[in-house]
């Protein structure tokens, strides 16, 4: 972990590099899968059409029970991301490479405090929590940093992708329906399913150095990889990661001092240590036994807003900068057996625990009134930590039939699953929550504490076949009982026409559903600024139910798409896909109210702010099913393949995600009053880009190759709170803020230095594009300047690179 504090240092000596973002942006969304330049610029053996061929006729596992099921005839779209393309993005986040690959894939601009200490993305205009991860195909634990601050991730506990090192992905396929019947719950959106390499030889290795145009942010990632056959009976597949990411900082001048003296916005400094291991071996030609398994720990800091000098003089005699820290262990582990002749079924037995360890703390942070009243602060804390594990054993069955009148087998899969959640919130250290607790961060009092756990049981039965030869149909039905919220039951159907190998016609109606996370259900914690507090209140506490909160019950939607697949050209790949997404009591962080209406609240929940904060600039709001709403869009990609003889091949890709959602109902509280307000409205149906359009190409010649792409991020609107003015604070009145479509170019260069060394130097938007800027008014202290609740364009800038890619 020192080593990696040498930052350029490291720079010299990485064994590889992979940094490409443009190459591979046009990851095809649908069947036909656009495996973006990416995959075969770095040129190892594969040429372009023969790399797009693979990717496009790779067998899929998600979305389907059919063993022989490819990306280009699913009769889902379904979009297959290589591992090479993720390495190759200069991005050494999976989430961020994601975005750059994906168009229907967004994130927020910037979190703060705990929201911006992990990482979660969107899929389809929805929020992370309606996305599904698995790995392997079975259900990956969440983070236990629930992301506290506002915004459209707002209250969401996600899977932390990044806590899998990239290193040990052979591919992810992502499935843009709903699959909650074949699935389970958070499937509304869709599912990423990351499968982890299996290769039994060969050692890949990557580094990436890199920094943003500022001046700042200097990355550096190490990644490896190495197969091991065993003894011709299976396989042993390792993989590691390091990666160090210093903070950035994008302010203006604090409106206190005149100077840009606060850091508090920017993206956190990161250190990442991460290990995979995945294993397979047949005990018998028909039986084989298998675990795969991750462990990834994450120091992680960010900075809060600055403490001037008449904060607290006795300790901080220049003033202060308060800072949370958030280590981070996160570990998944999976055991199983599978076989192929159980009375002719092919049958899979597994159990996986997954944990998420998070401890929280600030160091340069003071109990003012801790120190008014006894002449003495801490100036480091321990506030707290968030605990979240998953315990899933599932019992698979899959068999084919041969039916007469049908065109080709039934594919029949049953099975059942038992899982066990738990979720815990422990104390702080006393001085983190006495009088009105530690600057920045409140500490979590013994108030807060929470051991909370629930069961859940489910079972499935999903059949496909084709009815015709050329007409395919799927069903999908589940039902989930937990012991919290009680009882659902799903189901889907799907279906394909081919009308020949040019053209073919999908669509699916589906139901799906989400229950609350036991996050959702127990979270309390109290933000603090200079001058104002923000609190969140356990739904069933005292608090919450003064401010007319009711117990969470499960979101459900209602799921309808259909498309077409056009291939006119051999080479010519063209698909579109539309989507209608309706979901009914979506859980937000609502009923949002200040004043002494939270003041009250706080103290029924045995909780107080600083003195001297102004009550109209305290806000307390609970989790509650507080919207209905309605997302409508498409999908649309293609790719074509262009040889140019001498002059090298090309590889155009082009993908376009539409997506609008509005609201069609808003509830109300017990106490009559709206559970969502217009800055809430805005976080659930405009903060994400209207639309998002990646195109470009990716040239290769002898050993040289070159990638150029292009991002357009559409609009957003956000509904920004006041800080200045007679509206300053409210929760009710906001100005309406627009951010501009914007253009990203991305650009790399690579050389096959020799048969093993790969080279590329590249930059993620060259032209160095921000978000729009924002008025002084809602700019806190005047010290942000772009709108974090944003999910366009991120606000640190162009990045440059260089990576070094290694195979053996």
């Amino acid at each position: 972990m020192m080593l990696l504090r040498r930052r350029a240092g490291l720079g010299l000596w990485r064994l590889s590099l992979t940094l490409r973002r443009g190459l591979a942006l046009g990851v095809a969304v649908g069947a036909m899968h656009c495996p973006s330049a990416g995959a075969w610029a770095r040129g190892y053996d594969a040429t372009p059409t023969q790399q797009a061929d693979s990717n496009a006729e790779q067998v899929i596992v998600t979305g389907t029970r059919d063993p022989s099921q490819t990306a280009r005839h699913s009769v889902s779209p379904v979009v297959v991301v290589s591992g090479e393309q993720l390495r190759a993005t200069g991005m050494t986040d999976i989430r961020d490479a994601l975005t750059q690959l994906v168009p229907s894939v967004s994130r927020q601009v910037m979190g703060l405090d705990q929201g911006s200490l992990t990482d979660s993305l969107s899929l389809r205009g929805l929020n992370a929590d309606q996305t599904l991860v698995l790995v392997n195909g079975k259900r990956r634990h969440t983070t236990a940093a629930l992301s506290f601050d506002g915004g459209p991730q707002q209250g969401t506990t996600p899977v932390d992708m990044d806590m899998i090192p990239m290193s040990a992905i052979d591919h992810i396929e992502i499935l843009e329906d709903g699959a909650s019947a074949q699935y389970g719950s958070d499937a509304i959106a869709g599912v990423i399913n990351i499968i982890l390499k299996s290769n039994k030889s060969g050692i890949t290795a990557q580094a990436v150095n890199g920094g943003y145009y500022a001046g700042d942010g200097f990355t550096t990632g190490e990644i490896f990889n190495a197969g091991m056959d065993l003894g011709g009976r299976g396989f042993l597949n390792v993989s590691a990661e390091v990666k160090h990411q210093d903070r950035t900082v994008r302010v203006g001048a604090d409106s206190r001092t005149g100077q840009k003296d606060n850091a508090a916005i920017g993206s956190p400094q990161v250190t990442r240590e991460g290990i995979a291991v995945n294993f397979g071996y047949h005990i018998t030609p028909d039986i084989e036994i298998y675990s795969f398994d991750t462990y990834t720990h994450r120091d992680a800091e960010r900075w809060a807003y600055l403490r001037t000098a008449s904060s607290l003089p006795e300790v901080y005699p220049t003033g202060y900068t308060p800072t949370q820290t958030m280590p981070d262990d996160d570990f998944g582990v999976t055991v199983g057996v599978r076989g192929k002749k159980l009375a002719g079924w092919s049958w899979d037995l597994s159990t996986t625990y997954g944990e998420d360890h998070d401890s929280l703390g600030l160091y340069n942070s003071a109990n003012i009134d801790l120190y008014h009243a006894t002449g003495y602060t801490p100036q480091r804390f321990h506030i707290g930590s968030f605990s979240n594990s998953q315990w899933t054993t599932n019992f698979d069955l899959r068999r084919s039939f041969n039916v007469p009148l049908l065109a080709k087998p039934l594919n029949l899969a049953l099975g059942a699953e038992y899982r066990y959640d738990s979720y815990a919130i422990g104390q702080g250290d006393a001085a983190s929550y006495a009088y009105t607790g530690s600057q920045g961060y409140q500490g979590l009092s013994p108030a807060n504490v929470v051991n909370a756990s629930r069961d859940v049981t489910a079972g499935y039965i999903d059949v496909s076949t084709q009815l015709l030869p050329k007409w395919q149909v799927d069903f999908a039905g589940r039902f989930e009982h937990y012991t919290d919220v009680g009882d659902t039951e799903t189901g889907k159907v799907s279906s394909r026409y081919d009308f020949n190998r040019f053209f073919a016609i999908r669509g699916t109606v589906s139901n799906g559903f989400r229950a609350p996370t036991l996050a959702e259900e127990h979270y309390a914690n109290i933000v603090t600024s200079p001058s104002y507090a923000n609190a969140q209140l356990p739904v069933s506490s005292p608090g919450a139910r003064y401010l007319g909160a009711s117990a969470l019950k499960p979101e459900r939607s209602t799921n309808f798409s259909a498309g077409f697949l056009l291939n006119p050209l051999r080479s010519l790949h063209i698909t579109l896909d539309a989507y209608q997404i309706s979901v009914r009591d979506r859980i937000v962080d609502g009923a949002a109210y200040n004043g002494q209406d939270a003041m009250t609240a706080l103290a029924l929940d045995g909780a107080s702010v600083q003195e001297g904060i102004d009550p109209t600039a305290v806000s307390a709001q609970y989790f509650t099913n507080g919207a209905s709403t309605r997302t409508r869009g498409m999908d649309i990609t293609a790719t074509y393949d262009t040889n140019f003889g001498r002059y090298g091949k090309v590889r155009w890709d082009a993908a376009v995600n539409f997506t609008h959602t509005s609201l069609t109902n808003v509830g109300r509280d017990a106490n009559g009053n709206s559970l969502v307000n217009a800055q809430q409205a805005a976080y659930l149906t405009t903060a994400y880009p209207a639309n998002k359009l990646i195109f470009g190409g990716a040239w290769r010649l002898g050993r040289w190759d070159a990638s150029v792409h292009e991002i357009r991020y559409g609009h957003t609107t956000s509904q920004l709170t006041y800080y200045t003015g007679p509206n300053a604070f409210s929760v009710t009145n906001f100005m309406e803020f627009v951010n501009s479509p914007r253009w990203v170019t991305n650009l790399e260069v690579g050389y096959q230095l020799t048969p093993i060394f790969h080279i590329a130097l590249g930059a993620n938007n060259v032209g160095n594009a921000y978000p729009r800027r924002l008025p002084s008014e809602v700019s806190y202290l005047n010290v942000a300047r772009y709108d974090t609740y944003s999910q366009q364009l991120g606000q640190d800038g162009g990045f440059y690179y260089l990576r070094l890619n290694l195979k053996l």
